[in-house]
């Protein structure tokens, strides 16, 4: 099957998908395709068939034979299998029980205050520092990283650290340098919940730090709520905002009202995509998925950004529109039981940036040309290393 299409896809634009993802979604929105590592792999790009797999446990992250099993990229972090097959499902289940109370939207709501008043200082120092200005490092990435330590309890002194960190997991090029990476931020990571043992606090890593788990577990699980926590709300926002930029209509309702700025993330969360690499999953049993068989062991790589265009669900899916209807969600966030404990927590930072960033700054504009944005194609979470704005 050596016709079979070729991951990664490229892009001409970097608020569009690659065309391949829309053109196969058309002809069978589950296919076979052939990874960057050259292994087989089934692509999901439709909404329907991805939200199955998202709710059907004999798919998960983990493989039998993981030193073998077929990868989607060179990622340490999300390239390939992850976890101890035998006991995915059991650390899993431990896992969401543990966590859920600490993400859950009440509990996450009750920071919204705060996240608003750290949003204001932000604006207001790259306001005092004046025009032009790097709304990435000035916004994007502060944020989401202040919010992070506050509710994980990590250090914010070492957010250089573990920044650092988390820019050489993402490494899509040198697996040696990514698997590194990851080894550094869980050990980093389960230092800080080990700390929580004999000084514990009101928050996520004093819960893991009396987690019945194996250690190693433990350390997995801390290194990917701080890498995950803050890596992925730093690229929606950078999206976001340049999505309403590139589209005054939008941009302009959300300026008059800034209520409706829910309604604009939601939006956003559908629209973005910093970055093309999927999720992986494996069968853990033969499984049928929109008409094809999937045998158990093979790869199959979720292409959310795609599925959240399925024209079949969402109309005229490629207009960015904060005034649309649609009783279908995006899964942006995954579905079922593999629905991110982080969703409440990233709409919060989200909301709160889109509701008071026109009004701090009415002018707001890029400051350099669209065309001369560029992506980091090299890393898994994608994004812009700056984002360059005027007012």
């Amino acid at each position: 099957m050596s016709g079979l299409p070729r991951l990664p896809f490229a892009r001409n634009d970097v608020l569009a998908l690659a065309p391949e993802f829309g053109q196969l979604r058309a002809a069978e929105p589950i296919t076979r395709v052939r990874t960057a590592t050259g292994d087989e792999a089934w692509l999901v790009t439709g909404w329907q068939e991805i939200r199955q797999v998202f709710a059907d446990e004999r798919l998960g992250r983990s493989h039998p034979t993981p030193a073998s099993a077929p990868r989607l990229s060179n990622s340490a972090f999300a390239g390939g299998p992850t976890g101890d097959h035998a006991t995915e499902r059991e650390v899993h289940d431990s896992m969401r029980r543990l966590l859920t109370p600490a993400f859950s939207a009440r509990r996450v709501q009750r920071l919204t205050g705060r996240v608003e008043l750290l949003v204001d200082a932000l604006l207001d120092r790259m306001a005092a520092q004046g025009p032009p200005a790097d709304l990435h490092g000035s916004l994007s990435a502060p944020l989401p990283i202040h919010v992070i330590c506050e509710l994980l309890g990590v250090p914010y002194e070492d957010r250089e650290r573990f920044r650092a960190i988390a820019e050489e997991m993402t490494d899509l090029t040198d697996p040696a340098r990514s698997a590194a990476a990851q080894a550094e931020m869980n050990a980093y990571s389960f230092a800080v919940v080990r700390a929580k043992r004999e000084h514990p606090g009101e928050d996520v890593y004093s819960d893991l730090a009396t987690a019945e788990l194996p250690e190693a577990e433990i350390a997995r699980i801390a290194g990917g709520l701080l890498f995950a926590g803050h890596e992925t709300t730093v690229n929606q926002i950078d999206y976001g905002v340049l999505l309403l930029l590139r589209d005054p209509e939008q941009r302009d309702a959300l300026a008059r009202d800034p209520g409706r700025a829910p309604a604009a993330v939601e939006e956003t969360l559908r629209m973005a995509a910093p970055s093309q690499h999927g999720l992986v999953r494996y069968a853990h049993e033969d499984i049928e998925i929109g008409g094809v068989t999937v045998r158990a062991g093979e790869l199959v790589v979720l292409a959310t950004f795609a599925a959240n265009r399925d024209e079949r669900v969402f109309p005229d899916p490629e207009r960015f529109d904060i005034g649309r209807e649609t009783e279908n969600a995006h899964v942006g966030f995954g579905y079922a039981g593999r629905y991110c404990l982080g969703a409440s927590l990233a709409r919060i930072e989200l909301r709160a940036v889109f509701q008071a960033l026109f009004p701090h700054f009415p002018t707001l504009s890029l400051a350099v040309p669209y065309e001369e944005l560029e992506v980091r194609s090299d890393r898994l979470t994608g994004g812009f290393a700056a984002l360059p704005v005027a007012w």
